[in-house]
């Protein structure tokens, strides 16, 4: 008997459904037992969020300072040296791995459920993760966990339409918050169809009893890497990087200092993808010609281990 334990934290309920998906091959299987953790943060956050408390967590989730979450049960422990695989699952906030996700990779507990552990992990966002997934290598490396395949779903309506309809969706709830606006997230079709990938897990488990080393999803288009999105992401990471310093100097969450900091922080921001951006894009697209062959390094970089 495999045994695989699922690792997962959903604000909106999304990434759930595509965990669920993708596992599903495998509750299917009599050979694999399946264990589920939910990660709680002690304190909850809302959903949906109201706007500035959502930027008032933007410091400690890029600098990933750990929060207070709910202890995970005993026996998850007492099991951890009985898992064959971990399917660690996280959205991105920030740029980063959301924060009850980061806060419970440097745990105690994440040391010892992690150590030598073969991961897989599983990601639900907009668009950008490459900076998410950077730092999430260097959490499971610190926990010196073994990264075997990653898998990344974004929204459907596309990175454009997404600056608008992601938004609307963690300020009001809804998917699709007005009739002119796309419907946000990732699409049911997508989520589906990610069962492929439980598939194939499924099949390297029962193959046979050797531990895993290498990538199981090689060819099935785990992840996409939109080459427009690199440089872009590189930029906002360094921005993310310097604001979250001084708004971290300002005050503490919810202090008036902060509340002061992030409305500048905030305009700046639209700022920033309204002219900015833009005029990067077509830059870009300008110089492509002369690029290629960096860029093309920098896709295979970003979509190991599974490959596109």
């Amino acid at each position: 008997m495999r045994k695989v334990l699922v690792i997962n934290y959903s604000q909106t309920g999304q990434l759930t459904r595509i965990v669920n998906s993708i596992i599903s091959p495998l509750q299917q299987s009599e050979q694999i037992e399946l264990d589920y953790l939910t990660i709680t943060p002690e304190k909850p956050y809302p959903f949906p969020w109201p706007f500035f408390k959502f930027f008032h967590i933007f410091p400690e989730t890029v600098k990933m300072t750990p929060e207070t979450i709910q202890p995970i049960a005993p026996n998850f422990i007492e099991n951890a040296d009985e898992y064959d695989l971990i399917i660690l699952s996280y959205q991105v906030w920030f740029l980063s791995p959301s924060r009850p996700i980061a806060s419970f990779l440097q745990s105690e507990q994440a040391k010892t459920l992690f150590k030598d552990k073969p991961v897989v992990t599983v990601i639900g966002c907009r668009g950008m993760w490459l900076n998410a997934q950077e730092k999430m290598k260097q959490l499971l490396k610190n926990l010196n966990a073994n990264l075997v395949d990653n898998v990344a779903l974004t929204d459907d309506c596309g990175a454009a339409f997404s600056f608008l309809a992601t938004p609307l969706w963690m300020f009001t709830g809804r998917k699709k918050a007005y009739g002119w606006v796309p419907k946000a997230g990732v699409s049911d079709e997508d989520i589906e169809k990610s069962q492929r990938f439980g598939q194939a897990i499924c099949q390297r488990l029962t193959q046979d009893e050797s531990i895993i080393h290498s990538p199981m999803l090689t060819g099935l288009s785990a992840v996409r890497i939109n080459e427009k999105l690199i440089a872009s992401e590189r930029v906002a990471s360094h921005s993310f990087r310097i604001w979250s310093k001084i708004l971290s100097t300002l005050g503490p969450q919810n202090s008036l200092r902060r509340s002061c900091g992030l409305t500048v922080y905030v305009l700046f921001l639209l700022t920033l993808i309204l002219t900015v951006v833009p005029v990067s894009a077509l830059i870009k697209k300008i110089i492509a010609p002369f690029t290629k062959k960096r860029i093309d390094a920098q896709k295979a970089y970003f979509a190991k281990p599974s490959g596109e």
